[in-house]
């Protein structure tokens, strides 16, 4: 279940034209959360790769032109999710880090230990929210613009960045700790993202947290 928020209430008079009148109306924003809600728990189920905006109408009990007040194309909705993505992960890699960008200087083990827990809070928001991972892994965005894919791209390269940051301290002794460091990193976001594919692919049976830290010592 996606931590966006709550399940979609029932449609309000503004969207529906045709409920009681006793009905509150969403406060704002609230219409917009409660879309993107239903999208991502949509794309929780089976067979959800490509969704309509007369499936994701039809749950949420509105019309079509309804979601059109609210985004300007399904596109848009999908880049509502990729924001969600984007600044949950990444507020939490902040803290992770203590900084935007990890400490050059502190010492390897440290740096280690910041770079299994990013690989960890990757997995476990995935687990969290298995609609959202098909949106990470591409999954949900094939029949999508390609500005969407290329999003998520950046998400996986911004990851990777950091992961080097990490781990350049641990690298420092070796005759070549740039290239070393930068193979590391690569290492580790391949797979994170192959635990979130196997993740969707499996019908969200496989979680990606799976003998986890066994791995990762394997890999660190």
């Amino acid at each position: 279940m996606s931590e966006l928020s709550p399940q979609p209430e029932p449609a309000s008079t503004d969207d529906t034209g045709d409920a009681p009148a006793a009905r509150k109306r969403p406060k704002p924003g609230e219409r917009r959360v409660q879309i993107l809600q239903a999208l991502a728990t949509m794309l929780e189920q089976p067979g959800a790769e490509r969704i309509t905006t007369a499936a994701l109408a039809a749950r949420l009990s509105v019309s079509e032109a309804a979601l059109y007040r609210h985004f300007a194309s399904k596109a848009q909705m999908f880049e509502g999710l990729i924001d969600f993505i984007e600044q949950t992960v990444f507020t939490l890699v902040q803290q992770i880090t203590g900084r935007d960008v990890p400490d050059p200087d502190q010492a390897p083990e440290v740096g280690a230990r910041q770079a299994a827990r990013i690989v960890a809070l990757l997995l476990q928001f995935g687990e969290r929210n298995p609609g959202m991972v098909r949106v990470m892994v591409g999954d949900a965005l094939v029949f999508e613009h390609e500005r969407l894919q290329q999003r998520m791209n950046q998400f996986f390269d911004r990851i990777e960045s950091t992961l080097r940051q990490c781990l350049r301290p641990a690298t420092a002794a070796s005759a070549t700790p740039t290239v070393d460091a930068q193979v590391a990193a690569s290492v580790l976001t391949a797979f994170a993202l192959g635990r979130l594919q196997r993740y969707a692919r499996s019908g969200f049976k496989r979680l990606p947290s799976e003998h986890l830290d066994a791995s990762l010592a394997l890999i660190l």
